[in-house]
């Protein structure tokens, strides 16, 4: 069966599996069509602003308090939440990581999953964490939902399936999925083990940020963002639900499956999005402009123009600005950048940089090109360049990003990054007022 979506993001939608399922006029009638069950998900206060109230009506075979029996606390393995201070002794720095192997062991989505780093306070609905995601197993009869945050999944090898409440997305290297806060759902692989990244949010919900002076158009486009139309199961056999909560793992037995959705409508749910529609801007004369131009998604914070995260991309695109160092520019910065690489290679980062590979470059610390970019770049006859085949991503929060005792331990962790720098001379003459 195909897989059917919904364009747009942002929006009320409507979509029923079995025609007739959702009720006309009302939310809640005194008996829903299919004897199915009315039951609303609600991703925001009831008294939040129109224009932020986020919820949902989902018409079920059961309400999911059939869903869910008595828990009990299980292993959360290698998943850390935030506040998780004192996880690592490391020093403060710039750090990278070479691509975490895919291992032959059995690994979920739940089980699958490493948190590399934390930051801000998951109680306080503040900050995020980053985890590898490394899948080699199926969930069969077993369903998970997270009540710390949103998941924002970054492909990176391989394809995934997520069979949610609201109906099914697949995703492949340059898509990414979004699922919100508690929704319902399971994770399948399509063509071999996969390996990706996640961003839980714990903050505001993703939206598309304001384009101020650019205007209506270029940048991420709502149209491009797609939901799943209703697909639902309706099957009698024992399932097994984890719910990750206060940083906790929880599970429970349910005898059939959840996902019993027949219809739903609102605007709280979960959608893909294929980043390489993103729409790039640029410098088209000079100097290089701010990564922020490349943000595909933001979480908002109470402080206008300062996000609890920025999701932020940077795709194929053309190099065109005159007399200017065209690479990002040596920086420090009060974001702190977690930053990977989907595919191809980083013009910033020619070498060390790979595909499936990290780096982080906390608040305030310096980073920038390395000693090759730098050279090549300072010397490079400036025509228009495309760089092509290429995709990276950067999860950039307000907070530090604390990382973990996996992640300091990791033995993909390059003791050498440093050096990357190592070769920057000194080109200071004061009886040289231009440059050679």
């Amino acid at each position: 069966m195909a897989v059917r979506y919904i364009s747009g993001f942002g929006n009320s939608f409507e979509t029923e599996a079995l025609a007739g399922a959702l009720p006309v006029g009302r939310n809640s009638p005194q008996k829903v069509n299919y004897g199915l069950y009315a039951e609303q998900l609600s991703g925001s206060p009831f008294t939040a602003p129109q224009a932020a109230n986020q919820r949902s009506w989902l018409y079920r075979i059961r309400p999911t308090v059939r869903h869910t029996g008595r828990f009990e606390k299980v292993d959360h393995g290698l998943v850390r939440t935030a506040p998780a201070l004192g996880e690592s002794d490391l020093p403060i720095g710039q750090l990278r990581w070479s691509p975490t192997p895919i291992p032959k062991r059995q690994l979920t989505f739940v089980t699958g999953q490493f948190t590399m780093t934390t930051a801000g306070d998951a109680e306080a609905q503040a900050g995020m964490a980053a985890h590898v995601l490394i899948v080699t197993k199926s969930m069969e009869r077993e369903h998970y939902f997270n009540a710390d945050g949103e998941l924002l999944i970054v492909a990176q090898e391989n394809k995934l399936r997520f069979r949610t409440e609201f109906g099914v997305i697949e995703i492949e290297p340059g898509e990414i999925c979004v699922i919100p806060r508690g929704v319902i759902f399971r994770v399948e692989l399509i063509n071999g083990p996969a390996r990706g990244y996640v961003c839980e949010n714990y903050g505001g919900a993703f939206k598309l940020p304001d384009r101020g002076p650019i205007g209506a158009n270029c940048l991420a486009n709502a149209r491009d963002f797609l939901c799943p139309e209703a697909a639902y199961e309706d099957v009698e056999k024992p399932c097994t639900l984890y719910v990750k909560w206060g940083g906790e793992l929880f599970r429970t037995k349910v005898p059939h499956s959840p996902l019993d959705v027949a219809a739903w409508h609102g605007n709280y749910y979960p959608y893909k999005y294929d980043l390489r529609r993103f729409s790039p801007v640029g410098a088209l004369l000079f100097d290089h402009p701010d990564p922020s131009i490349f943000t595909v998604m933001t979480s908002p914070s109470e402080t206008p123009g300062t996000a609890n995260i920025d999701f932020v991309i940077f795709p194929e695109r053309w190099a065109v600005a005159e007399n200017t160092f065209r690479p990002p520019w040596y920086h420090r910065n009060i974001m702190s950048e977690f930053m990977g690489l989907v595919y191809g290679v980083y013009d910033a980062k020619p070498e060390g940089f790979v595909p499936g590979g990290m780096s982080l470059h906390n608040q305030m610390l310096p980073h920038g090109p390395d000693t090759d970019a730098f050279e090549q770049a300072s010397n490079a006859e400036l025509k228009p360049v495309k760089l092509t085949n290429t995709l990276a991503f950067m999860f950039e929060t307000r907070y530090r990003q604390r990382i973990t005792k996996y992640a300091a331990e990791l033995p993909t962790r390059q003791d050498d990054y440093m050096d990357c720098w190592k070769g920057l001379k000194k080109h200071f003459n004061r009886k040289q007022r231009k440059p050679k």
